[in-house]
């Protein structure tokens, strides 16, 4: 069981480490200047990556233990 937890909480801080390399990849393109249209997918690739870093870190916290 405490392998099984250990399993989970590691593919969740995988899973927060992921989502924030994407989130911090997309701003540094965004401070590119590439043109509007391609900027305006940043801004929503941007949102859906903080979306998803919230998530994750989410998830984290309810698998660590409380004691």
């Amino acid at each position: 069981m405490v392998e099984l937890i250990a399993l989970e909480q590691a593919v969740a801080r995988q899973r927060v480490r992921r989502a924030e390399l994407s989130l911090n990849q997309a701003k540094s393109m965004l401070d590119e200047s590439c043109g509007l249209a391609i900027s305006l997918a940043l801004c929503c690739r941007i949102r859906a990556g903080e979306r998803r870093a919230k998530e994750a870190r989410r998830r984290l916290v309810k698998i660590l233990p409380t004691y």
